[in-house]
């Protein structure tokens, strides 16, 4: 008897989602072998070419990956095990999209108002605080963290607008 999840309607299997990363690192290493094999991948009177250890490290990639890849392709008819069930994919969703969101805000907003925003924003639709004290909470820790990395400890951090009308 199998203890893992079957596949239900609209569930990815796992040996589909194997299969794609296999073929995915694969790429990159054959890119790697590639573009190193141009910069001289061979041994030179001096010693190695620059591209010689990376070469073989790229080379190992794709013989793992295809080994990867031979041992999903094996078991593609049988194994019916789900990689993720939509529940579980919905919690790190929940997680992923707003941190993404937060990243590329830093680019625009500068890191303080971007974690201001952030820390609020979380604290409201995933913790299910108050609007006042989400507010509070994220106005505070970029409050706190501000001074602490940009006056005491001397650490520029990326700025936006805010910062620049602070003289920062």
């Amino acid at each position: 008897m199998s203890h893992e999840p079957q596949a239900a309607p609209g569930g990815t299997r796992t040996v589909v989602i194997d299969l794609v990363t296999a073929a995915i690192i694969f790429g990159l290493g054959a890119l790697v072998s590639w573009d190193t094999y141009r910069l001289g991948a061979s041994w030179g009177a001096e010693g190695p070419q620059a591209g010689y250890f990376p070469f073989y490290i790229g080379l190992i990639i794709c013989i793992s990956s295809a080994v990867v890849l031979g041992q999903s392709l094996a078991k593609l008819g049988r194994d019916k095990s789900v990689f993720v069930q939509r529940e579980q994919l919905r919690q790190v969703m929940i997680i992923l999209l707003p941190s993404t969101v937060y990243v590329l805000g830093i680019q625009f907003l500068g890191i303080y108002v971007s974690s201001a925003v952030f820390i609020c924003l979380f604290m409201r639709i995933v913790g299910s605080y108050t609007w006042l004290r989400s507010a509070v909470v994220g106005v505070a820790v970029s409050s706190v963290t501000f001074p602490l990395f940009e006056i005491w400890f001397t650490i520029p951090l990326p700025k936006g607008p805010l910062e620049a009308l602070l003289g920062y």
